[in-house]
């Protein structure tokens, strides 16, 4: 995997580095993350921070013209307490002052964002982001990075309340000075996340992006946004979006998984897919998702892993069918199944993706050869009426019928990130 020298990576001794000198970096196209590393330190740092839940109801989201104490009355009648609310959010603010306070400390330039504030400005000016939240932030943060050769680090900033798969160990959350020096010495590891591009082309096509994470829309709220803006981008070219002869490269990066489907949950989806240029197949189902490595331990590990109870009654069958002894006790079951379910996750450097199609409506018209398996390319054509495809469940655009969607991955796309020991 190849990693470009950038003056935007640089070497530390005793003294701060000028953002002019470098360390060598591994620019071979073999790299192995088992090889051995150099330290870094970054001139700029963008530190991205979540919207607690607090600042999303103290901010008048939802409430717009309440009083303080009017919000605590009916966030009590929602059954949400006010305190515990505002608690984790002073644990959140507390972290993320001691993660900027510890890279002031080292004479690290710092700007600090929201995530309704971060854009492609954002990350042009920094060497290094850093994502201060949950995974959620994370994934919004990766999005929007372009370059293999900006590195992005994960801080979960409420470790008692959020699992943080994506970001470093929870230790280093309260001890980020020593995550930072085992950087400086290089006593980490890269890690490049594969991630998942998207080509649109086809009739209807609106490549302008809706932001879910903010804005907690509703069904109704979903398509009339969608439609807003699809008004707005016909404004804007001063042509109607019927038809794109041309592929269009969306401008987000995918590093969990793509999902397309009715935005209508208990409407069935219609769409037409296509595995490795392969014949076109029908397809009728509750939705598709498309998935990295990364995302395997995500919402496509709980779309295909299997129960204990389903386990146990397969295996009953097959005992009865073939009268072989098959033991039906409670270990073997639980072994069999965590054998199956480990199985669904693969490695965040794995250059294939998996395709998922769940709930498959199979009968003469619609078939399913492949409900699942990997992949390097998967191509969609939208026979929907209310349809999006959701990238990281933070972006969301528009896939109604005639629309053509291209999923692959690219060695550009790779996303830099690093693994900290525990």
């Amino acid at each position: 995997m190849a990693c470009r020298s950038v003056t935007t990576l640089v070497c530390i001794g005793r003294h701060v580095a000028s953002r002019t000198s470098l360390c060598p970096i591994h620019t071979s196209s073999s790299y192995s993350s088992t090889q051995p590393n150099y330290g870094f330190k970054p001139g700029k740092v963008a530190v991205v921070t979540k919207t607690t839940r607090y600042e999303f109801e103290q901010q008048r989201y939802r409430y717009a013209g309440l009083s303080e104490e009017d919000l605590k009355q009916l966030l009590a009648m929602k059954g949400s307490s006010y305190s515990g609310l505002l608690e984790r959010h002073n644990i959140h603010t507390s972290n993320v002052e001691h993660i900027v306070k510890s890279l002031q400390n080292e004479g690290i330039e710092v700007k600090v964002v929201k995530r309704g504030e971060y854009d492609t400005e954002v990350v042009q000016w920094a060497d290094a982001i850093i994502s201060a939240g949950g995974d959620g932030t994370m994934l919004l943060v990766a999005s929007k990075v372009l370059s293999k050769d900006k590195p992005v680090v994960g801080v979960n900033t409420d470790p008692e309340r959020s699992e943080g798969h994506l970001c470093l160990p929870v230790k280093y959350t309260r001890k980020f000075p020593e995550a930072l020096g085992k950087l400086f010495r290089g006593e980490f590891r890269w890690q490049w996340r594969q991630r998942l591009r998207l080509h649109l082309e086809g009739t209807g096509v609106n490549p302008t992006p809706l932001d879910l994470h903010e804005q907690q829309l509703s069904l109704e709220q979903h398509s009339q946004a969608h439609r807003i803006t699809t008004v707005g981008n016909r404004q804007k070219t001063g042509t109607p979006n019927e038809s794109s002869s041309k592929p269009s490269l969306l401008p987000v990066r995918s590093l969990n998984e793509i999902f397309i489907g009715e935005s209508l949950s208990s409407r069935a989806s219609y769409y037409e897919i296509s595995v490795d240029d392969g014949p076109w197949e029908k397809q009728k189902s509750s939705g598709l998702s498309i998935c990295t490595g990364t995302g395997s331990k995500a919402w496509s590990y709980n779309i295909n892993k299997l129960a204990e109870q389903a386990v146990n009654e397969i295996l009953k069958i097959g005992k009865c069918q073939t009268g072989l002894a098959i033991p039906l006790h409670l270990e073997f079951i639980e072994k069999v199944t965590d054998k199956y379910n480990e199985s669904l996750v693969f490695s965040p450097e794995d250059r294939r993706l998996f395709f998922s199609i769940r709930e498959p409506i199979v009968n003469r018209v619609f078939s399913s050869s492949r409900q699942r398996g990997f992949a390097s390319k998967v191509c969609v054509r939208s026979r929907c009426w209310d349809a999006c495809m959701v990238v990281d469940g933070g972006s969301s655009f528009e896939f109604n019928d005639g629309a053509i969607a291209t999923i692959g991955m690219s060695e550009d796309d790779r996303l830099r990130t690093l693994v900290l020991d525990n």
